[in-house]
């Protein structure tokens, strides 16, 4: 059993200064050697973090969406009522997703094994918000009726939001969009008034 190595501080730096870069150009024009020059190290400093180019626009974009995974759950610690975990993730994902250019989200939804990343990481979100609005329901923050009914409509506008359905169709970007399903989501679910 082979057991992963951890990155080196450099490594993590490095990492870092990607996703930056990535971030406010995308990836898909650069070459390693493009790369190399912008970060001043060698291509081999960057073979040391992947084989290729292509492997490490995967790993900068997965190291993207595992850092908004860990925000994420960071930022929603410690609340209690499920409106305002609802509320609270679903802007920490808008914000989170604000910080990306078109370029990097387009670059993303061009090349299958980083679009698979963000799919994956969709799945989560998705998952997530299911069981904070399972939670609001049990715990009479959210309205009974459909509430597994919109849950589960949630996970297919993330989708949308994912695949860029959404963002082709209305012109929005995926921060917004994630803005607009929390407007959606918290004022559909409120109990209703008697």
């Amino acid at each position: 059993m082979t057991s992963r190595r951890q990155p080196t501080a450099r490594q993590r730096a490095l990492l870092s200064e990607l996703e930056a870069i990535f971030l406010a150009e995308g990836f898909s024009q650069f070459t390693l050697d493009d790369l190399a020059a912008r970060l001043r190290c060698s291509k081999s400093t960057l073979y040391a973090l992947a084989p290729s180019k292509e492997q490490l626009a995967v790993k900068v974009v997965t190291h993207f969406f595992k850092g908004a995974a860990e925000l994420l759950e960071e930022r929603i610690d410690g609340i209690d009522d499920a409106r305002k975990i609802l509320g609270e993730y679903l802007a920490g994902i808008s914000e989170y997703l604000n910080r990306a250019s078109a370029a990097f989200m387009t670059d993303i939804a061009e090349f299958a094994p980083t679009r698979d990343a963000y799919q994956l990481n969709s799945r989560v979100a998705a998952g997530r918000i299911r069981s904070f609005i399972d939670r609001g329901v049990t715990d009479g923050v959210f309205r009974e009726v459909h509430a597994r009914l919109i849950a589960e409509m949630a996970g297919l506008i993330i989708e949308g939001i994912q695949t860029g359905v959404i963002g082709q169709r209305t012109g929005v970007t995926d921060a917004e969009a994630f803005t607009a399903l929390s407007e959606v989501l918290l004022g559909g679910l409120e109990p209703k008034m008697s």
